[in-house]
């Protein structure tokens, strides 16, 4: 009887509602706008092409950063799923951690909504013809740059270039990897024909960003892991797949694929500007350091050039164009205080380790060398300036501590070391995870993250407000260093030597002069420094198959102790003083949050085992059960 009750007073009021307007259910939903209503207004259509943007989310700004499925980095804090990846233990039905700029579902539902734009815009009724152009262009950008991101973590996948209706069926296959490359390029240059001569807004497409993203899709594809020859010669798993189509070129000429490359980044190279990147010799060291970090900040730090921002090809903005910076602190303008040092208050998230700092070259161009006793002493002295301008280390200068902590260091000195009392003991660096200030949040590789964190001593990092710095998607930089390797690749080595020289020279280092394999393994080494967090080692050690060599080296750290000299009392509070301590520095392995091991299955991610249970069409990549 009480559901009869409430049942009947519901009918009751509809018919009241009724009789008092009869219009009611023709009355428009107000949160929510009509297709028709999107399409025949320009800022609407704006407005909804803006929001396919939003699915770049944080860019590479998340607490999680894909540098610690790397050589760069580890990630301080456990359970967070990053050991079933390092390893080697992930499985289409028990995945890693996963990015959602790369996440197979959510990108498929960008795509979608760039497929809802290039579909709508060329019958939009808004009377702003190169508005329409414009948006048209940013589309088919977008949906590029989703399957690119799809393809250079997956693999070939299934191609869908319109929105389906409701009662059709879903089920694709996974298109080739050379299909899936032409769709890619075939959007990027309709993309750079659409947004030739508009205006240009940071944070949006822009006719050079396609251009910039087909050469980085080009030299992906002109790479041995995609050539299906190379690919299965260096590998069992992949010679053994089936399908190899679906992850290589299995036809073609793989150096007509490494001219392409070469033809794409210099097409940027001659209509972009990069930073810096006119000087005839070295700049000072100091200056080296100060070009290096005003790039990271995207020219946005008052501690920095402005100028730097030239640099930027496609940026995620700061200033919340499509994506409200309202997970704190799980993102964005965070980046301080989700990798800072504990010691100021922050969490350290996503550590450099030992085999990073170690490939930071001398200042004269050697290997930096273990083996040879000055440097053993003194590891941070006279090295790559790029070093200094990336990396915290026991010692190193940075901001003022917070009022609490001050105290304990007014030299504002990293403290990730462990000091002589002068008893007998040890005192534990404020920045180590023994602090006294907050031990659950230090490095466990006794390094801290400095690119990306403006150092600007008026900024707290573990502040809510945060810092403005823009995440590059692409870069100038990243253009020279493509056209650099085609080159290369192509036997052009006078041409590779100059362009990498540039980028050297801007650093304050000297000229290489390799020749052959040096030259590569040069190259290579300058890639990995210069983009360094920026989400390119993880695909470079993998396109170029030496990934057993990267993260198959598991993860090193280092311990810093500082004895007194003879004769000398302990500094109170403890500061860096070579002339009071002796400092030793001794390399050691880390395994505290994950052991890692290399498997030829990680070349490529699996697809999530709900993703083939919805589509029996889809092929499974090699290894996975």
């Amino acid at each position: 009887m009480k559901k009869i009750s409430i049942i009947t007073c519901f009918l009751i009021g509809v018919v009241f509602i009724n009789s008092c307007n009869r219009d009611y259910l023709n009355t428009k939903p107000q949160d929510r706008i009509s297709s028709s209503a999107t399409w025949s207004d320009g800022a609407l259509s704006t407005a909804f092409v803006l929001n396919v943007y939003s699915f770049l989310g944080y860019g590479g700004f998340e607490e999680q950063a894909l540098a610690a499925y790397t050589d760069e980095a580890m990630f301080t804090h456990a359970g967070r799923n990053i050991n079933t990846f390092t390893e080697g233990n992930e499985e289409p039905g028990a995945l890693a951690w996963m990015s959602a700029t790369y996440y197979w579902d959510n990108m498929y539902s960008a795509i979608r909504n760039a497929n809802v734009a290039l579909e709508n815009l060329p019958t939009a009724t808004f009377d702003d013809a190169a508005l329409k152009d414009q948006l048209l262009g940013e589309a088919h950008f977008l949906r590029a740059y989703y399957y690119q991101q799809l393809v250079r973590f997956y693999g070939g996948v299934p191609l869908v270039d319109r929105t389906y209706g409701l009662n059709e069926d879903y089920s694709l296959p996974r298109n080739t990897y050379e299909e899936c490359v032409n769709f890619i390029v075939a959007d990027l240059d309709q993309a750079a024909q659409l947004l030739d001569g508009k205006s240009t807004v940071d944070g949006r497409a822009s006719k050079i960003a396609a251009m910039a993203l087909k050469a980085r899709v080009l030299l992906y594809a002109a790479s041995d892991l995609h050539d299906a020859t190379k690919a299965k010669a260096n590998s069992s798993v992949l010679s053994g797949f089936g399908n190899i189509e679906l992850l290589a070129y299995t036809s073609g000429d793989q150096q007509a694929r490494w001219q392409a490359a070469q033809t794409a980044a210099k097409a940027v190279l001659d209509v972009a500007q990069g930073y810096k990147l006119d000087l005839s010799a070295p700049a000072s060291a100091e200056e080296g350091k100060m070009n290096y970090q005003s790039i990271a900040m995207g020219g946005k730090s008052a501690t920095g050039d402005a100028a730097a921002a030239v640099e930027l090809i496609f940026q995620r903005t700061s200033t919340t164009l499509y994506t409200q910076e309202d997970n704190w602190p799980l993102g964005g303008i965070h980046y301080g205080i989700n990798n800072g040092p504990n010691g100021y208050h922050n969490w350290a998230g996503n550590t450099p380790i030992q085999l990073l700092v170690d490939d930071y070259e001398m200042m004269d161009g050697s290997k930096f060398d273990w083996n040879k006793p000055e440097e053993k002493a003194h590891p941070y002295t006279n090295r790559d300036p790029r070093l200094y301008a990336t990396i915290l280390y026991d010692g190193a200068g940075w901001k003022p501590r917070p009022n609490d902590v001050v105290g304990r260091d007014p030299a504002n000195q990293l403290q990730t070391g462990y000091y002589s009392d002068g008893s007998g003991g040890f005192i534990n660096g404020i920045d180590t995870r023994e602090s006294p200030v907050e031990n659950w949040n230090g490095s466990r590789t006794h390094y801290y993250t400095r690119k990306f964190i403006d150092a600007n001593p008026a900024l707290p990092d573990n502040q809510s407000n945060g810092q403005i710095v823009p995440w590059p998607f692409i870069r100038y930089t990243e253009m020279v260093l493509n056209y650099v390797e085609a080159s290369i690749e192509l036997g052009q080595e006078d041409v590779a030597r100059t362009w990498l020289n540039k980028i050297r020279f801007r650093a304050g280092m000297p000229a290489v002069t390799d020749a052959g394999t040096a030259l590569r393994d040069r190259y290579r080494n300058e890639r990995r420094i210069e983009l360094v967090y920026e989400e390119h080692r993880y695909h470079d050690a993998r396109r170029w198959m030496i990934a057993a060599q990267t993260v198959g080296r598991g993860i090193k750290a280092i311990n810093v102790q500082a004895t007194l000299k003879p004769g000398k009392s302990p500094l109170v509070p403890y500061q860096h003083d070579e002339t009071v301590y002796d400092y030793t520095y001794t390399v050691q392995d880390n395994t505290e949050n994950e052991t890692r091991v290399w498997k030829d299955k990680m070349y490529f991610r699996p697809i999530n085992r709900d993703e083939i249970s919805k589509n029996d069409k889809l092929i499974q990549n090699p290894g996975y059960q």
